[in-house]
């Protein structure tokens, strides 16, 4: 399988934690993609021109992330991180959803921080971050109440999208300083990220 990705992604290191988790990582073969400067050329296995991107050897093209993932969950015989039924399955795609909602609310206010000072939106802005903070809020409430499991026991798709999203606002907007009104979320990252799937992935 190849997949084309990009190592700051928020997505694709969802992908790379799900391919570790499931011991997958040594079957997919890694390429270096810019969906900017790449375009074109990603544009021709995936319309969308968007990583993570993946190739299977038959000639297949998967995308976004989340299809990715199931994908790649339904190759081995172990752990399942998307459970495959009843509750455990909605509450770990539930939390995948608000994980995944915070990564786009993020990615977007970095674009918008990206484009010429003149040309931004302080109020559109302002419309993401309280996207994040609500999730965030909403996480922590979770993490207090015992919802997550043991971040050193098997993970479903919920719990690493969740790991992902934080790994992304540590990466991009430290300065949000999310731990400070949320210490059971981030006691709980805290060990999190002492799994081998989060520390190879995480990005520079």
């Amino acid at each position: 399988m190849l997949l084309r990705f990009l190592t700051t992604s928020p997505y694709v290191r969802k992908v790379m934690v799900t391919a570790i988790e499931t011991g997958l990582e040594g079957s997919i073969e890694k390429v270096p993609t810019s969906p900017q400067a790449d375009e074109e050329h990603l544009a021709e296995d995936n319309p969308l021109s968007k990583v993570p991107t993946l190739i299977l050897d038959d000639g297949t093209v998967l995308f976004d992330s989340l299809v990715i993932c199931e994908y790649l969950d339904s190759l081995h015989d172990g752990h399942k991180v998307f459970p495959p039924a009843g509750q455990a399955r909605w509450s770990a795609l539930r939390r995948h959803s608000l994980a995944d909602g915070a990564m786009d609310a993020l990615v977007l206010r970095r674009y918008e921080g990206m484009r010429p000072e003149e040309l931004q939106s302080g109020e559109w802005v302002e419309h993401q971050k309280r996207k994040i903070v609500r999730a965030l809020d909403a996480l922590e409430v979770e993490a207090e109440n015992d919802g997550f499991p043991d971040p050193e026991g098997p993970l479903s798709i919920g719990e690493i999208a969740v790991g992902c999203a934080l790994g992304y606002i540590d990466l991009r907007f430290e300065h949000d300083d999310w731990r400070a009104n949320r210490p059971a979320l981030a006691s709980w990252y805290e060990d999190l990220s002492e799994r081998t799937s989060m520390k190879e992935t995480k990005p520079e």
